[in-house]
């Protein structure tokens, strides 16, 4: 098995493994992939939470690296 390196930080791969360790936020990362719409509140309206929660997950998977908002319009 190869494994490439990352030059990430313990800090930098603790918000990594932490943003992953969620099962709502792997599948955020999923639909995000696979090209579904990804504004919040398209994210929002597939899972049995509120608006404010899956946009904490959001803000954690951006915190991590993983996704980036950008602003279109009204949306993000």
């Amino acid at each position: 098995m190869v494994v490439g390196r990352l030059n990430l930080t313990d800090a930098e791969l603790d918000r990594l493994f932490r943003a992953l360790a969620d099962v709502t936020r792997r599948d955020i990362i999923r639909r995000v992939l696979a090209g579904e719409p990804a504004s919040v509140s398209s994210l929002a309206a597939r899972y049995d939470m509120s608006f404010a929660a899956v946009q904490k997950h959001v803000a954690v998977l951006e915190e991590a690296g993983r996704v980036t908002k950008q602003q279109h319009g009204r949306e993000r």
